[in-house]
């Protein structure tokens, strides 16, 4: 009888032999999962792009963000041209606190004798900027406490900032997903984790990382529509969460003068207030996860 085992087992093809025994040394990466549209996305053109390290747009999709960015520029360009007459060559965007306060002091006249004109360029410029993910939003916010105070520059900071924001995320439902892909894909799959994790109190935990400088804002804009975050949600969030943040840079614009550095801005007292209003924001995602482990 042992023989005859023995014997029907040898007849069978070591082929199948093995793959009946692959499973108990399958090592699964977790690292490397990929969700079923993400999979789709790599068997297309684009992810074969992203894969082989090239550019990740399609010409249609860079013809697409082409003509958004030319739509927003013609606008701008529209506002910059029913402004009165000014010295334009000295009208740049700063790039330094050195620029900023030249800007300060060539523009400070106009603000004040043509205030609504002013405030709508700025408003064109801001979210221009912060649509297209143009680095020195943080030198207009200071421009704006500067030239118009601490409540004025602080609501039209926010206003700018969540309108830019909001812009950015309709950019980024549009052509985003390739591009974060190929900029960030380890913290695209760690960002998307968190937020699985934290569906039912996504509100605040997008309100503290807002809040907190966890993760970069430009990332958030561009990542939170290709993880499926609603508006609403990603708007209050932006909305509400930006205002610590905001008051601080917008307060800093009144002593100008004073200030060297844009690190000076967030000291390790200013990131401690600003996560300890970040925890406070999360705390009911907290205490709510530890009821249900308990």
């Amino acid at each position: 009888m042992i023989k005859n085992r023995v014997s029907r087992t040898s007849s069978i093809p070591a082929s199948l032999l093995l793959s009946m025994a692959a499973p108990r040394s399958l090592v699964v990466d977790t690292e490397r999962l990929l969700t079923r549209d993400e999979e789709k996305n790599l068997d297309s053109p684009t992810g074969k792009r992203y894969k082989e390290g090239k550019f990740p747009l399609s010409m249609w999709e860079f013809a697409a963000a082409l003509g958004v960015f030319v739509v927003f520029s013609i606008g701008l360009f529209s506002i910059y041209l029913t402004m009165p007459a000014a010295e334009y060559g000295k009208l740049k965007l700063p790039r330094s606190l050195s620029d900023l306060r030249m800007l300060k002091d060539n523009i400070g006249t106009y603000a004040k004798v043509y205030p609504a004109k002013f405030i709508l360029g700025y408003c064109s410029t801001y979210i221009f900027m912060q649509t297209f993910m143009i680095p020195g939003t943080i030198f207009m916010s200071l421009l704006a406490g500067a030239l118009f105070g601490v409540f004025k520059g602080l609501f039209l900071v926010v206003f700018n900032a969540t309108a830019g924001a909001s812009s950015c995320f309709f950019l980024s439902k549009l052509i985003g997903r390739p591009i974060i892909n190929w900029l960030w894909p380890e913290k695209l799959r760690f960002f998307q984790a968190e937020i699985a994790k934290r569906r039912d109190k996504l509100l605040n935990y997008m309100l503290f990382l807002r809040i907190t400088p966890t993760l970069p804002n430009l990332f958030i804009n561009l990542a939170s529509p290709i993880v499926d975050i609603p508006f609403h949600i990603f708007f209050s969030a932006t909305l509400i969460g930006l205002i610590p943040a905001a008051y601080i840079t917008v307060k800093a614009g009144l002593a100008l003068g004073e200030l060297k550095s844009v690190k000076d801005l967030y000291d390790f007292k200013t990131l401690s207030v600003l996560f300890l209003i970040g925890f406070i924001a999360i705390l009911p995602t907290i205490l709510k996860r530890k009821k249900i482990y308990e």
